[in-house]
């Protein structure tokens, strides 16, 4: 009888005592998410905060989100063809890069990719984010500020001044323009003033799912650049 590929050790140098109990149990539960599940999908995130994803949590409450540890991840799907736990299982780990996700579940194909296709969050931008619209406030009273904010909207950037206890700008402002990379005082602006100029989205990347059938969903080079943030997340339920 062949012996299983899910049974095939994993050594993890330069690893201290603590992080390697860690790396183990990731490679542990990941292994495990492959073999409970049908399918596994990997997806890109940018800027999502962290509620959004508590929101994707509940509505893939009966499937398994996996955030965060790539490199380890990867380690337990395996890496290439002669170490990959199932067959073409490899091939998503290419895949997992920079702020990205994996989602196992049981649910049909089409209806992961319309989900995915349908899901986004208006937010509030972050610095660095480019904005598509002018914002420009007008020389007044701020009513909607208590008169205690206003050293903080000053340090800001805002040329106000209480009058009889109102905030008040003492003349226009514009706080962005479109085409601005957003500065984090421009940020915190866009915020209390409520402007929610970012639209927050999911890419699906690729898909794995039994018995070996892969595929890819994103024309983008697999080799992306590692940039962004990704979210530590242990064991994400």
């Amino acid at each position: 009888m062949p012996r299983s590929k899910r049974d095939k050790k994993v050594y993890l140098t330069k690893t201290g005592k603590k992080g390697l109990q860690l790396k183990q149990k990731i490679i542990e539960d990941v292994r495990n998410c492959v073999k409970k599940f049908e399918s596994v999908y990997v997806f890109k995130y940018r800027d999502i905060r962290s509620n959004h994803i508590k929101d994707v949590r509940e509505q893939w409450k009966n499937s398994r989100l996996y955030f965060g540890k790539n490199k380890v991840i990867t380690v337990g799907l395996g890496k290439s063809k002669e170490d990959e736990i199932e067959d073409n299982i490899h091939k998503i780990s290419h895949f997992i890069k920079g702020t990205c996700c994996l989602l196992f579940t049981d649910s049909k194909k089409d209806e992961v990719v319309d989900w995915f296709e349908n899901f986004h969050v208006q937010d509030y931008p972050r610095s660095g984010f480019k904005v598509e619209t002018t914002i420009k406030l007008n020389e007044g009273p701020l009513k909607e500020f208590s008169h205690s904010i206003e050293p903080y909207l000053r340090q800001l950037g805002l040329p106000t001044k209480l009058d009889r206890g109102i905030v008040t700008l003492i003349k226009d402002y514009v706080v962005c323009k479109e085409g601005d990379v957003l500065t984090p005082d421009q940020a915190s602006l866009l915020e209390l003033l409520g402007h929610k100029l970012a639209t927050f989205k999911l890419e699906l990347r690729a898909m794995w799912t039994k018995p070996g059938h892969f595929e890819k969903f994103s024309d983008k080079e697999e080799e992306e650049e590692e940039g962004g943030e990704e979210m530590e997340e242990d064991d994400v339920d």
